[in-house]
């Protein structure tokens, strides 16, 4: 059977259009498929690849551990020492306040395990997050998402939810005395890389002081150098009460985290035992990548150079057809008149073998986020290609 037949009938599919470039392998920011043809990833496979496929720090350190042990035992019983480098090396990059990390398997398990902590914190049920927010696709995370296109099939979902809007400092008085937590992304992904602002997010933090709601930044988009700091609050100077990581933090490899004190965090080891539990969670191969990951970004100077980066990608795609281009550091959106523009732009860059990218709450503009360490050469080559299949598809 062709290996596309089989991919569309046999492998779970998530839209009816794939993109289903035939992959052979990968290194840094390219992609090759099985004949031949090389592709810039633009993406990061969302935001995920933020050092480039394969660096050879994560490879070294997967092999590294697959030597020595895979799964041992569920979480949280031996001690492991891919686990404990990982959680010793995001104490040492985060402020005192987030000094305990739990590992889990993906940004919607941290979200889950985020919101899980903020009612065992507060004994409250009340969650309140923004409009047009993409936090995750189980039921408790896609509870919290502000996307009712992506919902409405799976009602009802978990009650005592309420939305408020990004950036907007008059429905920062939904936050009360029954609030458990605030869900917040500093810099919004999906709905089309919206910056929040230095007063905004100071009254957020403010407001739940007052109120005892804890505050949940989800940095699995912006965190790990995507945004030119390791995490996108540093932006901003505000500290939240528990951090969600994935996607970039893994190097390649599938892995979550929630953060916060352990004071917190150690409410879910009684009343009840097991208050959060996972098997696969914190998995050695998993972790020692990560931990090379974030080692390769600081040993290399990464952050150092993303924004001047971002820069000459946004200078290299200029075009009269942009309407607005929206960026901090490496995350960007491209916006355009409508969406079936850009989902011509989105296929013609791929058939010049130019990987970008839509958005789930944003289908006017298309994302790009390469890798952190993309090559001068790579953006003002792959810059002069999307102007081009702007030019071609207007």
């Amino acid at each position: 059977m062709d290996p596309k037949e089989i991919f569309l009938k046999h492998v779970a599919q998530t839209s009816p259009f794939p993109l289903t470039i035939d992959v052979d392998y990968a290194e840094g920011s390219y992609i090759f498929d099985k004949d031949g043809k090389k592709y810039y990833d633009l993406i990061s496979g969302i935001a995920v690849t933020n050092i480039g496929h394969r660096h050879p720090k994560v490879v070294q350190a997967i092999k590294d551990q697959v030597d020595k042990y895979l799964h041992v035992m569920a979480y949280g019983e031996f001690i492991q020492d891919a686990q404990n480098g990982l959680a010793n090396e995001l104490a040492k990059l985060l402020p005192p306040s987030l000094d305990c990390t739990y590992f889990v398997n993906s940004g919607t398990e941290a979200i889950e395990g985020a919101l899980k902590l903020a009612k065992r914190v507060t004994g409250r049920t009340e969650l309140i997050s923004c409009h047009k927010s993409y936090h995750g696709s189980t039921h408790g995370s896609l509870s919290v998402s502000g996307n009712e296109t992506k919902k409405y099939r799976y009602r009802p979902l978990i009650p005592d939810v309420k939305f408020i809007h990004f950036n907007k400092l008059v429905d920062l008085d939904t936050i009360t005395e029954k609030t458990a937590a605030v869900l917040v992304e500093p810099i919004q992904g999906d709905a089309g890389v919206r910056i929040g602002t230095q007063e905004f997010h100071e009254a957020l933090r403010k407001k739940c002081n007052e109120t005892g709601a804890q505050l949940i930044y989800d940095e699995i988009q912006t965190g790990i150098g995507r945004t030119g700091k390791m995490f996108a609050f540093e932006h901003y100077g505000v500290v939240p009460d528990i951090l969600a990581l994935a996607k970039g933090l893994g190097g390649g490899m599938p892995i979550g985290a929630f953060i916060s004190s352990y004071e917190k965090m150690n409410l879910l080891t009684h009343d009840p035992n097991l208050g959060h539990i996972t098997t696969f969670g914190g998995h050695p191969v998993v972790c020692a990548a990560a931990w090379a990951n974030l080692q390769a970004i600081q040993e290399e100077n990464m952050l150092e150079q993303v924004e001047h980066k971002g820069q000459l990608l946004e200078e290299a795609i200029a075009h009269s057809a942009i309407k607005q281009i929206r960026r901090k550091g490496l995350m960007l959106a491209v916006e355009f008149e409508n969406a079936e523009l850009v989902q011509k732009i989105v296929h013609k860059c791929l058939e010049k073998g130019v990987i970008t990218f839509w958005f789930l709450s944003c289908p006017e503009s298309f994302r790009l986020a390469p890798p952190i360490n993309i090559s001068n050469e790579d953006i003002v080559e792959t810059g002069a290609l999307i102007k081009k299949a702007i030019s071609e598809s207007i």
